[in-house]
């Protein structure tokens, strides 16, 4: 039984009140670890630690913080092995995905942000002769960072990174389901010389440690992701205080398939898009819209390329889809498909819990699932499943797609599948979403930003976007 505990000040400490949550691994059912469960009290000594540190990392170069997080990225990298297992233990990923996917994409997040505060620039503007106009950029203070459980590390470097590049220093939760990476990263940043207070990472449920950082007046920011529900409720509590809010939310993407595509190379990635890391990624493609004349030969290559995501023992190389998080996240994936076929679908494949033989009987395994013969209004198609659960639906015209792909409240990512150039651009500019991808999938560049519209959140992340939610900008006008 391992014991995972909060990291305030530069040590590794447990909860005030001693008390505790149980850490599963999702593919055997089995507690493994004893998680700090953090109260108010833990996030008021982690903001006291981060305000005492504030003068001094902010008072550094971006050249001396850069050094010290590109330390922390080689350290990542160096400790890749453990960092993935601990991450497909906690989440129930693939190994394999953990390896080269979660973990090398930390280590990148580290390192990007580390190099970005190398390279700014400011804007100055002559007003006339004499008067001269400069903007810097300053940090805030103390930020929050709250992240996911379904990229665990990858989605918490994410957030701390530009952070911690601009000069603030962070009260992070990772979720109570994913904590141990998190944990790890705490002993790396005590090896790469990280000063104390600069990172402190409270444990602990949502409405207990979470809420504490959201509404302590010391915090400047809050940067989110996770459920529309709890952005919504982070959102009433930080807009009346004033405090800057980035809320990457939920996402019910479409895929939109065309007539003129190579329909086995499309299937192949229309089914990674959909079921990757279980279907556990807000950008996963979850209504797959399929031009009417290739239909019936798309769905036939479709539930070929789902049947290669093998369920199994995450540790097994074999395995293409691991556990579900949790049991509860298991019912509510279950649930959906129940809903499915009251709502007139038709289940493809899968639609079923799994149960392997060994070590993950007492796991929570779902089946990839394709279904059709649903509305694209109804609930099974507006509201968001997070799991490998996708849709099918025929469409016949370029307009009725984009109706149906816009008629969620949500608009995080699409992806849309042509070879005809004029129509790719058209659908993309028409497809209300903050990303849109035009014959690929999960393709990201660093550099640009990240984000949704409507329901799927507020603000961007993701290069100077990041730097600049976590800065504030000054205006000095100087006259001669």
């Amino acid at each position: 039984m391992k014991d995972i505990l909060h990291y305030i000040n530069g040590s590794l400490v447990p909860s005030a009140d001693g008390t505790w949550l149980d850490g599963v691994n999702p593919a055997t059912g089995d507690v493994y670890a004893r998680v700090a469960r953090g109260s108010r009290t833990d996030v008021e000594r982690a903001v006291d630690a981060a305000r005492a540190a504030f003068p001094h990392w902010s008072g550094m170069t971006a050249r001396q913080r850069s050094a010290i997080m590109m330390a922390i990225s080689r350290k990542i990298g160096e400790n890749l092995e453990e960092l993935a297992l601990a991450e497909t233990n906690d989440q129930g990923k693939p190994l394999w995905l953990a390896r080269t996917v979660d973990i090398p994409r930390a280590v990148d997040n580290m390192a990007f942000f580390a190099t970005e505060i190398l390279h700014t620039e400011t804007s100055t503007h002559l007003t006339d002769k004499h008067t001269l106009n400069y903007t810097v950029r300053q940090p805030l203070g103390v930020v929050g960072c709250i992240s996911p459980w379904n990229l665990p590390l990858y989605l918490f470097t994410w957030k701390i990174a530009p952070a911690l590049a601009a000069g603030n220093c962070v009260v992070a939760k990772p979720s109570e389901l994913t904590p141990m990476t998190a944990c790890l990263l705490a002993g790396i940043c005590i090896e790469a010389g990280l000063p104390p207070g600069v990172l402190n990472i409270v444990h602990g449920l949502g409405p207990e440690a979470g809420a504490a950082i959201v509404d302590h007046p010391a915090v400047k920011a809050i940067s989110f992701t996770g459920g529309t529900s709890t952005g919504r409720a982070i959102a009433a509590t930080a807009a009346p205080m004033f405090k800057k809010m980035s809320l990457e939310l939920g996402g019910k993407n479409p895929t939109i398939v065309f007539a003129d595509v190579d329909i086995a190379h499309t299937a192949r990635n229309v089914a990674r898009a959909a079921f990757t890391n279980q279907g556990e990624i807000c950008l996963c493609g979850s209504r797959i819209f399929v031009e009417r004349s290739i239909y019936d030969t798309f769905r036939q290559a479709l539930i070929s390329e789902t049947a290669r995501f093998v369920v199994g023992d995450p540790l097994d190389e074999a395995t293409k889809t691991g556990a579900l998080v949790s049991r509860d996240h298991m019912e509510k994936v279950l649930s959906y498909i129940q809903l499915a076929r009251e709502e007139g679908g038709t289940v493809l494949c899968g639609g079923e819990r799994v149960i392997p033989d060994g070590r993950c009987a007492g796991g929570f395994f779902v089946a990839p699932t394709l279904i059709e013969g649903l509305d694209p209004f109804c609930r099974v198609n507006q509201e968001e499943i997070f799991g490998p659960v996708a849709t099918l639906i025929p469409f016949d015209s370029e307009d009725d797609v984009i109706t149906w792909a816009n008629s969620t409240p949500y608009g995080l990512a699409a992806s849309v599948w042509t070879n005809t150039l004029a129509r790719a651009h058209r659908v993309a500019h028409a497809l209300e979403s903050g990303i849109v991808w035009i014959n690929c999938w999960l393709v990201r560049d660093l550099r640009t930003p990240f984000g949704g519209v409507k329901q799927s959140g507020v603000g961007r992340e993701g290069g100077v976007e990041a730097l600049r939610f976590f800065t504030e900008p000054k205006n000095i006008c100087l006259q001669i």
